[in-house]
C-alpha cells in the first residue's frame, strides 16, 4: 500500500489535549510467547497512559475533550457499562480540565448496579461525578439525551461523548496510535504480522485499521469480540472505520477482508466471565507480571492465546497485544477468579 501523506498531515494537524507525553511503551512478552511455544509476542502498554488509572480512552479523549472545549463546554457527559473505564477517564479528563462531568451508567442486568460497589464505581466517587444516572439496557442514548437536556436547562454547555468515545475523531487518537506503533517497529528492527486487540465500541479497532491504512501498512488487526456477535461487530467496525478514513480525507477502498472480528471468546456476553478470560488473565499475570481486565483485554487475551493454541499464529511471526487497561474493573470481580487461581 501506499501511504496517505495527506491523511497523516490531517491527522497531525487535529488539534488534541496534552494527555500523552509520548509513545507508550511497546515490551516483549518473552514468559509467555515461550510457555505458549508461539510467535514473538510484545504488548502495547496503553494500559500505562497518564489519567486515572490509564487505558485506550486517553487517546481518544485528547481529541474529543479539545473539540468539547473548542464549543465553550462546561460539562461533558457519557455514557457506558457499570464498570466503565471510558466513564472513568472522561470524569478523570473533565478534573483535569476543570469541568464538571456527569455519567449515564447502562443497567444490563436489573438489579446489578451498586452505588457502594468497588472498582470503577469507588473511583466515580472518589474523582467525584457530579451526577450518575442508571438507565436500562439498550437506553444508553435515551439517557444522554436526558442528561443533556437536563444540563441545558440549568444554564450548562453540555458536550455529549457517545460510549467509548467510538465516533470518528476518537477514532482518530488510534489512528495516531498506528502511526506511532509502527515508527517503535522501525525502531526495533521488527516488522509485525498481525495486531490483536479487543473490539467493543469499536473505536480503537477501527481506528488502527484506519490509521495503518493512512501509513500504507498492510499488518493485520483481529479484533476479539466483548459484546456482539461477529457479523454484527465486523458491519460496526467497517462502518466506524469508513467514516474514519472519510473525516481524515483518506481516499483509499476499506478492502473487505481488512476488518476481522472474533466471536469466539466471547464467552457468555459482555462483562461475562469466561474459562478462557480466567485462565488468560492469571496466565499473564503469572509469566509477565502484567494486568489485564476481565471484560476487554482479559478476552482478548483468550482469543490471542485460543488463535497460538489452534495453529493460526505460530513461531516466526510477530504478533502485537494491544492492553487497552481498563485494570479497576478487575478489582471489583475478585470472586469470579477463586477457581482460576487455585
Amino acid at each position: 500500500m501506499t501511504m496517505t501523506t495527506s491523511g497523516i498531515e490531517r491527522l497531525n494537524a487535529l488539534p488534541q489535549r496534552p494527555y500523552l507525553p509520548g509513545p507508550s511503551p511497546l515490551q516483549r512478552m518473552e514468559r509467555l510467547s515461550e510457555s505458549l511455544d508461539g510467535p514473538d509476542l510484545l504488548v502495547k502498554r496503553d494500559d500505562t497512559l497518564p489519567l486515572a488509572m490509564g487505558g485506550n480512552k486517553v487517546r481518544k479523549l485528547a481529541y474529543v475533550v479539545a473539540d468539547a472545549l473548542a464549543h465553550g463546554a462546561d460539562t461533558l457527559i457519557t455514557a457506558g457499562a457499570l464498570q466503565s473505564n471510558h466513564c472513568l477517564l472522561t470524569l478523570a479528563a473533565a478534573n483535569r480540565e476543570g469541568l464538571a462531568c456527569r455519567l449515564v451508567l447502562e443497567e444490563r442486568i436489573p438489579g446489578t448496579y451498586d452505588p457502594q460497589a468497588g472498582g470503577n464505581n469507588f473511583l466515580y466517587r472518589l474523582l467525584g461525578a457530579e451526577r450518575i444516572d442508571v438507565v436500562g439496557r439498550g437506553d444508553t442514548a435515551g439517557g444522554l439525551r436526558r442528561a443533556a437536556a437536563a444540563a441545558r436547562s440549568e444554564g450548562r454547555t453540555p458536550y455529549v461523548i457517545p460510549v467509548g468515545g467510538s465516533n470518528p475523531l476518537g477514532g482518530c487518537g488510534y489512528a495516531s496510535c498506528a502511526v506511532e506503533l509502527l515508527a517503535q517497529l522501525v525502531e526495533m528492527g521488527l516488522t509485525a504480522d498481525r495486531i490483536v486487540c479487543a473490539s467493543g465500541s469499536g473505536g480503537t479497532h477501527a481506528g488502527l485499521v484506519a490509521g495503518l491504512i493512512a501509513a500504507g501498512s498492510d499488518v493485520e488487526v483481529t479484533g476479539v469480540n466483548v459484546s456482539r456477535p461477529r457479523a454484527e461487530q465486523e458491519s460496526s467496525v467497517t462502518a466506524l472505520t469508513e467514516a474514519i478514513l472519510a473525516f481524515l480525507e483518506i481516499d483509499a477502498a476499506l478492502a473487505p477482508d481488512r476488518i476481522a472480528c472474533r466471536d469466539e471468546w466471547l464467552g457468555p456476553g459482555y462483562s461475562l466471565p469466561s474459562a478462557d478470560m480466567l485462565n488468560a488473565v492469571a496466565t499473564v499475570a503469572r509469566t509477565q507480571g502484567i494486568v489485564l481486565d476481565p471484560v476487554y483485554t482479559g478476552k482478548a487475551m483468550a482469543g490471542l492465546i485460543g488463535m497460538i493454541r489452534g495453529g493460526e499464529l505460530t513461531a516466526g511471526q510477530t504478533v502485537i497485544f494491544l492492553h487497552t487497561g481498563g485494570t479497576a474493573a478487575l478489582f471489583a470481580s475478585q470472586g469470579m477468579f477463586t477457581a482460576a487461581l487455585g
